[in-house]
């Protein structure tokens, strides 16, 4: 008799299951209204993290403390939230209004309140990826905090080691640390996280903040303080759900209140008819490739566009950037500050407003005909299909229903790479959505071969569509790239683009049904290469090339 074949699973299997027990936990978790992350509760999604080891998160699994992953974590929740042992999730609930100053992570617009010294609110409007992506930091943040917990306790009755007793000398001092002290500090404190001395002493610098240089000690120093009383004084960390984001989630509040107000703004200025063409991407590169030909005549005498775009991109040059949005806003863009909770602002440009200057010319199209622009901020997640969903239905006024003339829709972002490196443009063929079967096919309008003379890599294939771009790892990223899925790149949004895209234009009709689409990513990193993970920072200049090229074939493509 022959054997069997062997049903061990592979690693890329064991990431894939990982991922779909943390989808389905976190939904659990939701719907209960409350758990501690560090109890029983909490245990299924730890258990989930630790198994699927996100690339992210580097040493998670390991005894040692995670620095990079603990940097790239602090930059997405708010300020203080390491002090604090109750942190409520909340929908848009009027803490605006209060006395409360809003706390807005550095690298995710969201605004979170600190109530008291234990309690940190954290304000959900973008549906359920913010949950998502910050229960899997939370987790991470707390899984980290145990690791120091049980290097720094001696015994049952809660003896402290003298390099943890050193820390919290450091940590709790009100004036600024000397060299010496803080070198003493660090010492002690590399010693219980596993890490060298040189290792803390260069992270030190990247926690820092201007009013809070000792920031990267207190983190440490109240994660661990928290851990402990959380293991000698049963004083369990708790995560809770506001009985109304739990009733609103899923019910398009946020994103309705924002697309009524674009297409308003688009009736109230006669808009409506006229050939549309949206855009997913940043609020600069648009209005900058219009416009700095008419703001920045000089500079560009000077120097070459892309050099320009590179001085635009840097925040040292205000007065520049001020220049190309005055230019913008006195010939025909108008600019909707977001009201409605999404954090996605809005431009809308009416070319026929455009001067002879512009990067483009609309002069030869009839007036009725002149297209008209609308520039989205980056949605996160599903709360790309919400916006879009809301977007391309008719506007309702007074028992009547106004359709848009919708020509196209173009989504630019940034992704991870799977073949290439950072500053890589990916032009995908389809979107796969990660931990179902739902793939999405589509004509993507633009090509490869448009970029044939730009010196720039580019690559087509199949996107996949991730929860959370911060939970995946090596096994599962090859699997997609080397099967026959072909997947060249991960980011969140696509699938939910294509899916309100594809309702509206192929089931609801509300829009044409051969409304043009194009997608195009640059790299922001990529995930299967050892230190060009998110986590070892950003683009830098390295993104302005090819987010101006993808911006200048959209718009060419679309206006010529």
């Amino acid at each position: 008799m022959t054997e069997g074949k062997s049903h061990n699973r592979t690693r890329a299997q064991e990431s894939s299951g990982a991922i779909e027990r943390l989808y389905i936990t976190m939904r659990h978790l939701f719907n209960r209204g409350f758990y501690k992350p560090m109890g029983v509760s909490g245990e299924s999604l730890r258990e989930a993290l630790l198994a699927l080891r996100p690339e992210i998160y580097g040493s998670i699994a390991e005894e040692k403390i995670e620095l990079q992953g603990l940097l790239y974590v602090i930059e997405r929740l708010p300020y203080g939230i390491e002090e604090c042992r109750f942190i409520n999730l909340t929908s848009d609930e009027g803490y605006g209004k209060s006395h409360f100053t809003p706390i807005v992570p550095p690298k995710r617009r969201r605004n979170c309140y600190r109530i008291d010294e234990e309690q940190m609110n954290i304000e959900i409007t973008r549906g359920r990826s913010e949950i998502y992506d910050i229960l899997t930091h939370l987790t991470f943040l707390y899984i980290e905090s145990h690791k120091i917990m049980k290097r720094v306790v001696v015994n049952e009755k809660g003896k402290l080691i003298r390099d943890w007793q050193k820390l919290e000398q450091a940590a709790l001092k009100k004036e600024d640390l000397t060299q010496e002290e803080r070198e003493v500090a660090l010492t002690h404190t590399a010693n219980f996280l596993g890490r060298t001395f040189e290792e803390v002493s260069a992270v030190y610098e990247s926690f820092a903040l201007p009013n809070d240089t000792n920031r990267f000690l207190n983190i440490i120093y109240y994660l661990g303080k928290l851990a402990i009383e959380e293991v000698l004084n049963d004083e369990k960390r708790v995560i809770t759900f506001s009985p109304v984001l739990r009733e609103r989630l899923g019910h398009h509040i946020h994103g309705e209140r924002w697309a009524i107000r674009i297409k308003e703004t688009l009736k109230k200025q006669g808009l409506l008819e006229r050939p549309l063409h949206i855009i997913s991407a940043n609020m600069h590169s648009v209005m900058n490739t219009l416009f700095a030909p008419v703001a920045l005549s000089n500079e560009l005498k000077k120097k070459s566009a892309m050099e320009v775009y590179e001085a635009l991109s840097n925040n040292a040059n205000g007065p520049l950037r001020q220049k190309v949005m005055k230019a913008a806003l006195a010939n025909g863009m108008t600019y909707i500050a977001d009201e409605s909770g999404t954090n996605i602002h809005v431009q809308i440009f009416d070319t026929a407003l455009l001067p002879k200057e512009s990067y483009v010319s609309v002069a030869e199209i009839a007036q009725d005909k002149k297209p008209v622009i609308v520039v989205m901020d980056y949605a996160f997640g599903e709360q790309a299909y919400e916006t879009m969903d809301e977007l391309l239905k008719p506007l309702m006024e007074d028992r009547k229903d106004y359709y848009m003339n919708v020509d196209s829709v173009c989504i630019m972002g940034k992704a991870g790479i799977l073949e290439g490196g950072k500053g890589d443009i990916m032009i995908p063929n389809a979107h796969i959505f990660e931990g179902t079967a739902d793939n999405y096919p589509f004509k993507n309008t633009l090509k490869k071969e448009m970029f044939a003379e730009d010196d720039v890599k580019v690559c087509t294939g199949a996107m996949i569509t991730v929860m959370g771009t911060s939970l995946q790892n090596r096994d599962i990223l090859k699997f997609f790239n080397t099967s026959t899925w072909d997947v060249i790149g991960l980011e969140m949004e696509g699938a939910h683009y294509q899916k309100a895209i594809q309702a509206a234009s192929k089931i609801r009709n509300s829009i044409k049904r051969n409304v043009k689409v194009l997608y195009a990513y640059y790299a922001s990193d990529n995930p299967l290469k050892t230190g060009s993970t998110l986590a070892s920072g950003g683009l830098g200049t390295t993104g302005v090339k090819p987010t101006y090229l993808i911006t200048e074939k959209m718009l060419k493509t679309i206006l010529d």
